[in-house]
């Protein structure tokens, strides 16, 4: 689980979705943020978090495909 405050969770959005993130678990077993739903092609993104801030860069976003 993520280290965000709850009310900067609230208003946190994927960049290019602009999609709620929920907290999730990549595969290196580190915390990120995930976009909820995939975009029209399929796709959702993850975001890691450095240090308790999430890096909402869409070039460094981590592909899910569904």
């Amino acid at each position: 689980m993520s280290t965000i405050e709850p009310w900067l969770r609230e208003i946190l959005r994927c960049p290019v979705t602009q999609q709620e993130l929920v907290d999730g678990t990549g595969p290196d077993g580190q915390a990120e943020l995930q976009a909820r739903e995939a975009d029209a092609d399929g796709v959702r993104r993850a975001y890691r978090i450095e240090d308790g801030i999430p890096v909402l860069l869409a070039e460094e976003a981590r592909i899910i495909q569904d």
